[in-house]
């Protein structure tokens, strides 16, 4: 049995009894995120109603059944001296509308299959940001840990010095300032997992997963191979795009059906019977036609211009949103990943390189307690801030990967 089996079925014994579960991974949440989407069912749904309009859409009406009794009297001999006849009538489409609504209705089906596509896009999408937020707020909690055990050591030194007479008494109580402001953060990084952590068991349809730690590191640099693509060429594929080529071609397909629709479907009927009188054997053929007089269908050609001149409309607005998207989640991926970088590369080793030093020359004696906090507050936020730093890299990448179709990586 495979491994991401193994914990699927651990955090269903969690959901079960109520345990501990084991750390999930981002493709079990994007997994256990597309089975139980209300909205990717509903979608789902859709496709199935598109096929069966489709299949319906090219069919015949069925015949009719006809069975008549003419000149009988009203009065004396009855229904014994009446002409009876039986037979049947088909409408028969003008040529070419039967291929048309074929046409439409698998049309139909594109559309729907796309929006299909587009919705699990998204689901990947928000799944992926909100497992990133619970990667980045267990790192605040990680951090800002560190940061509060740094300032008990550092209330604890300025303690012992104030008993020992070296230090005067405003430096233990300066001391204990930072000290209830790293727990003040500690808590606040605390709330804002079990904040991220149910914002993603909901987010899988498992609010009972609430708890449940996640498994996995966030990007540190940009992707080259997303940022170097051309978008013009590779958006062409994202779901959207094709659900508006899809609308319009079916519109398209709708303005040459209603103009078909001023030619009227043809009856024809045939039957056969038997004189009542002379008891002789009769055929009959029907043929009914409608007469354009009253309606023309040109409401119906209006209607269906318009429908197309909104789809196109709609189509380019498609486009040219889908762009904008990609180019700002390009522009910040590239600001956070250079941001991080320099973080990441030069300012938390200085940071922590003049934490280091600091602390030493405060344990010597060469510098005051309020330079030693003012250098552990301006490491920590650079710590934070490197954190908050990947979270957008690794949110902007990955939009970019749904927009090209690249959903579980």
């Amino acid at each position: 049995m495979a491994p991401c089996v193994y914990k699927l079925l651990a955090l269903s014994v969690f959901a079960a009894g109520n345990i501990q579960a084991a750390p999930f991974t981002l493709p079990e949440a994007i997994r256990l995120a597309l089975q139980r989407e209300p909205e990717l069912r509903a979608s789902g749904g859709k496709v199935e109603a598109a096929l069966g309009q489709a299949g319906q859409a090219g069919r015949w009406p069925n015949p009719e059944l006809q069975l008549s009794l003419e000149d009988f009297p009203l009065q004396g001999v009855g229904w014994s001296a009446s002409k009876r006849l039986a037979g049947f009538s088909q409408t028969v489409p003008f040529p070419g509308k039967k291929g048309l609504e074929r046409e439409i209705g698998a049309s139909g089906v594109r559309l729907s299959e796309a929006e299909l596509a587009l919705r699990r896009a998204e689901t990947v999408r928000a799944v992926k940001a909100a497992f990133f937020q619970v990667l980045a707020a267990e790192n605040l909690v990680k951090e800002g840990s560190d940061l509060v055990r740094a300032a008990e050591a550092l209330a604890s030194a300025a303690r012992k010095r104030v008993e020992a007479g070296a230090a005067p008494e405003q430096e233990g109580m300066r001391a204990e300032i930072p000290l209830e402001k790293a727990r003040m953060d500690l808590a606040d990084f605390r709330r804002d997992l079990a904040v991220a952590r149910r914002a993603l068991a909901t987010l899988l349809g498992r609010p009972e997963l609430g708890e449940a730690a996640v498994e996995g590191t966030l990007t540190q640099a940009a992707n080259p191979a997303l940022l170097d693509r051309l978008p013009s060429a590779e958006l062409a594929g994202y779901p959207s795009q094709k659900a508006a080529r899809a609308n319009v071609n079916r519109a398209q397909l709708a303005v040459r059906r209603a103009r078909l629709d001023v030619y009227p479907d043809v009856t024809v009927g045939v039957g056969v019977g038997r004189e009542a009188i002379t008891n002789e054997s009769m055929g009959e053929i029907r043929v009914g036609i409608p007469l354009p007089i009253f309606d023309d269908a040109s409401g119906k050609r209006r209607e269906a211009r318009a429908n197309l001149a909104v789809a196109e409309a709609e189509a380019e607005a498609a486009q040219l949103r889908l762009l904008r998207e990609w180019n700002s989640a390009a522009e910040r991926v590239r600001t956070a990943s250079e941001q991080a970088k320099t973080l990441r590369e030069r300012v938390l080793p200085k940071a922590s390189e003049a934490l280091r030093r600091m602390q030493a020359g405060f344990d010597e004696g060469k510098y005051l307690l309020t330079d030693l906090l003012e250098t552990q507050r301006t490491a920590a936020d650079a710590r934070i801030g490197y954190q908050q730093k990947l979270l957008e890299l690794n949110i902007a990448q990955a939009e970019l990967e749904a927009l090209l179709g690249k959903l579980n990586q």
